[in-house]
C-alpha cells in the first residue's frame, strides 16, 4: 500500500506532466499552427517573395525577417527543420498571404509552387531595348539576354540569324516564371513564335510570295511608317506592288535604322547616300531583317495587305499621322510638297 506520503508525490508528479504536456502541446500547435506571417500587417494583400537562384536557408530565413514577413523566426526556423526545408530551398517567386501560418509558409515555399510574373515587350527598335524590356519582371539580367541574342552560333538553332533573330519575338505579354533562365525564355518565346504561325498565316504568307521573315520584315516597315492600325493594311499593299514590280521600296524609316538615329523626323537626300543594306532607296527589295519588333496588327495587315493600285503614299500635312495615296508619281509628287510645305510651317528641317 501507498502511503499518503507517496501517494500526494505521485499525485504532484501526475499534475506536474500533465500541465508540462498540456503545455508543450499548446506551444507545437502554437508553433505550427498559430499566424506568423505579417500578423502586424494593415495591407490584407499578397506580398511577392523572391527567393534567388542558389540561395540558401540562411539567406531565405535572414530575408523573411529583415522584410517584417515571419514575426517570430525562432518558431518558423523550428517548422522549417521538423519539414527538412532547409535542405529543400527552390528559387522563384511567391505569393505569401498576410495571416499564413509556418506549417503553410513552409508547404508553400518547400513545394516550389512559384507565382508567375508577366513580361510585356512593344515599341522595340533595337536588341538592347528588347534586352531591357523583356527582363524587366525577371530574376535575369538585360546583359545575359544580349548575349544570346547576339550569339550567332547559339540563334541557328532556331533557324534565324543576327539580322533576322529580333523576328522570332512576337510582342505581347506572356506569364513565366520569375527566375526563368535565358535558355528557357529563348525556348518559350521560340514556341509563342511557333504558334503565332499558324497554317493559315503560313499559307497567307506563300500567297503573298513571301517566307515568313519577309513578313516580319515588311511589318517592321509598315509598324514604322504608320500607327494608325486602319491604313497599314493599305500601306502593306504599296510595298507589295513595289515588291512585284522591282522597284525601291524607299523607306524612310529603314534609312532612319541604317543610320542609327531616331531622332530624325525629316529625311534628307544626304541621308540617302548611306551605303547600307538597310537603305531600301540604294538597294531594291526587303532589307536583310526587321527594323523594329512589329507587334501581332502590323504582322497581319501584310498577311491581310489591302488589293490597289497605288505606289506611292505621303503623310498627310494635317500631322494627323495618317497618308494620302497615289498610283503615279506626278500626284505623289504633290502630295509631298503639300507635306514639305506643311513641315518647312512648323520649323521642322530635319
Amino acid at each position: 500500500m501507498l502511503t499518503d506520503k507517496k501517494k500526494k508525490l505521485l499525485l504532484i508528479l501526475i499534475i506536474t506532466f500533465s500541465v508540462l504536456g498540456i503545455s508543450m502541446t499548446f506551444y507545437f500547435y502554437q508553433v505550427f499552427f498559430s499566424p506568423n506571417v505579417l500578423v502586424e500587417s494593415e495591407n490584407r494583400d499578397p506580398i511577392a517573395f523572391r527567393i534567388p537562384s542558389n540561395a540558401n536557408y540562411k539567406y531565405v530565413a535572414n530575408k523573411l525577417f529583415e522584410e517584417k514577413i515571419v514575426n517570430d523566426p525562432i518558431s518558423f526556423g523550428f517548422v522549417a527543420k521538423v519539414l527538412d526545408y532547409q535542405e529543400l530551398v527552390k528559387p522563384g517567386l511567391y505569393s505569401i498571404r498576410p495571416g499564413m501560418t509556418n506549417l503553410e509558409l513552409v508547404r508553400l515555399l518547400r513545394s516550389g509552387d512559384q507565382t508567375p510574373v508577366r513580361i510585356t515587350f512593344n515599341n522595340v527598335r533595337t536588341k538592347e531595348d528588347l534586352a531591357e524590356k523583356i527582363t524587366a519582371n525577371l530574376e535575369m539580367e538585360p546583359e545575359q539576354f544580349l548575349t544570346l541574342i547576339q550569339d550567332s552560333v547559339y540563334i541557328r538553332k532556331f533557324d534565324f540569324e543576327e539580322e533576322s533573330i529580333m523576328g522570332m519575338f512576337i510582342p505581347n505579354t506572356y506569364e513565366v516564371w520569375w527566375n526563368t533562365s535565358p535558355d528557357a525564355l529563348f525556348d518559350r518565346m521560340y514556341r509563342e513564335y511557333q504558334a503565332f504561325w499558324t497554317d493559315e498565316r503560313k499559307e497567307k504568307a506563300k500567297a503573298l510570295g513571301l517566307t515568313q521573315k519577309e513578313v516580319i520584315t515588311l511589318a517592321s516597315i509598315v509598324q514604322a511608317e504608320s500607327q494608325k492600325n486602319d491604313e497599314r493594311d493599305r500601306i502593306a499593299g504599296v510595298y507589295l506592288n513595289r515588291l512585284r514590280l522591282n522597284m525601291p521600296l524607299q523607306a524612310d524609316p529603314t534609312l532612319i535604322f541604317a543610320l542609327g538615329d531616331f531622332s530624325i523626323k525629316r529625311v534628307l537626300n544626304v541621308h540617302k547616300e548611306t551605303d547600307s543594306p538597310y537603305n531600301t532607296y540604294m538597294y531594291p527589295g526587303l532589307p536583310p531583317g526587321p527594323i523594329n519588333l512589329p507587334d501581332i496588327t502590323a504582322l497581319d495587315a501584310v498577311l491581310n495587305a489591302e488589293k490597289h493600285n497605288y505606289l506611292y503614299f505621303c503623310a498627310k500635312e494635317d500631322f494627323s499621322g495618317y497618308h494620302v495615296f497615289a498610283t503615279n508619281l506626278a500626284q505623289h509628287n504633290a502630295n509631298a510638297r503639300r507635306y514639305q510645305a506643311a513641315l518647312n510651317r512648323a520649323k521642322i528641317f530635319q
